[in-house]
Order: structure tokens, then sequence, then C-alpha cells
């Protein structure tokens, strides 16, 4: 194992495949130590077969995002039990449930918070009392510019769970600031990764009235896939990058918001964009509404 003061230990959510899974090999590349986790061990068989000569730095653990607090909590006990301690926790895991937004009711939004957020919260309760005992520690958490861009049919409930984790982690960070932990919010646009269109539409509470446009809403959603136009390896090193002030990260700080891909940057500016001119096109309401 390289020794280098630098390497730092992970613990990455949702490794199976994605995202995480490339996080795992970039962390690797540099000569990190990395606990990688899935839902089920044996969606880990690709990366153990890959690192078999590695186990030195690479651990494989089982951890559902969505288990009791209990459960993750000994799991990340005995994360922190390997070797001490937790540099960096990514976290990585969550689904995507489209559908429409009047159809889906709260069972399916309830679905789609469990580990997009609440699991998130649980991951990071575990782990945050071993970084601020030790003064330091970075935690991730993958985002998406979803929370930005709202305006695609069926993407209600990915789309709130990520503004939610969103403002969740902004105040996290201000929080941890004055413990020597950092946050960063990861929010990517496209990327083509696998299985991220793979769950079906869901309509509990169908209306025959939407038939036509929710037909015209999958079809859309059945072209997207594999044209996406992020090369998730990139992004999976520019994370790493950014984590260990590296490569184009080299000389700055941590960010708070780490947008990656054209495609989120120009969703957000108009985003952005349109915020600033609803306020000053309604700034005389607005500051009409305080005490004189």
């Amino acid at each position: 194992m390289n020794g280098h003061k630098d390497n730092k230990v992970w613990l990455i959510t949702g490794t199976s495949s994605g995202l995480g899974k490339r996080m795992v090999i970039a962390a690797l590349a540099r000569g990190d130590r990395v606990i990688a986790t899935a839902r089920k061990l044996a969606n880990l068989e690709e990366l153990q077969s890959r690192y078999s000569d590695s186990s030195e730095r690479l651990r494989l653990l089982e951890l559902d995002v969505t288990s009791p607090f209990e459960v993750i909590k000994n799991t990340v006990d005995g994360a922190i039990n390997i070797w001490g301690h937790i540099d960096v926790v990514v976290n990585n895991a969550g689904i995507g449930l489209p559908g429409l937004v009047e159809e889906m009711g709260d069972e399916t939004l309830r679905k789609q918070f469990e580990p997009n957020v609440f699991g998130v919260a649980k991951v990071n309760t575990a782990v945050l009392p071993n970084m601020r005992e030790r003064g330091s520690g970075t935690v991730v958490v993958i985002g998406s510019r979803s929370a930005w861009k709202t305006e695609i049919a069926g993407i209600g409930a990915y789309a709130a769970s990520k503004a939610a984790v969103h403002a969740y982690t902004e105040t996290l960070a201000h929080e941890l600031k004055s413990f020597g932990v950092k946050v960063m919010i990861v929010e990517p646009g496209g990327f083509r990764t696998e299985n991220i269109y793979t769950y079906p539409w869901t309509h509990p509470y169908h209306s025959p009235s939407l038939d036509a446009f929710r037909e015209k809403a999958q079809s859309f959603w059945r072209t997207i896939d594999g044209k996406q136009p992020g090369d998730p390896d990139k992004a999976a090193n520019a994370i790493v990058d950014v984590v260990r002030g590296e490569g184009l990260a080299l000389g700055k700080e941590l960010p708070m918001w780490l947008v990656l891909g054209k495609d989120a940057e120009v969703n957000i500016r108009d985003k952005v964009a349109r915020i600033l001119a609803n306020l000053d096109g309604w700034k005389d309401v607005t500051r009409a509404t305080d005490f004189d």
C-alpha cells in the first residue's frame, strides 16, 4: 500500500454501478483506501474480481441505506474499525422513480425520499462523530441538476428529493464548519451511467385524462438513455480530484457546490436568471410586506 500522508480512506455508498463504482476506481488509482458498499454484496462481485490483488486497500460491505438507523450505524462502525477512521464519506446511493406528480401520491414520494434523503441523513449521522472527534473529514452528497431543472414531466419525485437533500446539506455544511469537517454537494447533469432509467413509471392514482400527456412524457424518457452528454469516468475523476485538491482543483478550496457537465451549468444559470428576474419584477410587492 502507498503510505503517502495524503492517502485517504473513503466510504462510498451505492458502488455497484454508475458514479459510485467509478469513484471507487478513481480513488484506488490515487493510492487511497476505499470501503465500497452496496445493498447486496453480490452486486460488488465485479469490483472484487477486478481488485482481487488490492484487498489491503479495498473492502466491500453490504449497506442498504433504507435500513433502520441502528443497522446502518453498526455497519458504519464496522467500516470505521477497518482502518480506524474515515476521511471521506460519499453519499451516492439513490434511486429515481418516474411518474407524474398528480398520479404518484404520497406513497411514491416517500419511497423516493427514503434512500435519497433519509438514507443520506442516516449515513451522515453514523459517520460524523468520528470526523468531528478527529477534527477533519469531508462529506460529499451526490445531488443533481434536476433540483434546478424541474420542468421535465415525470421527474417530480426525484427532483424534490434532490432539492431537499441540497438544502439539508447546505445547513449541514454550516453546522460542521467549526469542527473542521468540509461538505460538498455534487450536482451532475446528464451522464451515461448504468441503470439510471430502469425504474418503471408509477401511477398508483391513475388519471385517464392524463393518458396522452403521460405517454408523451414516457416517449421522451425512453429517448434519453445512452445519449447523455456527460462522461461518467471523467465525472468520477473530477470528484476525486476536487476532494484531494489535485488536477484542476489544485490550490482551490473545496466548493459548496460542484456542478458537473455543461448541460447542468446551462440549466442552473437559466434558473438563477429567472429567479433574479422574478425578484426584480416583484420587488415592490416583496418590499411592501415589512413593518414600517
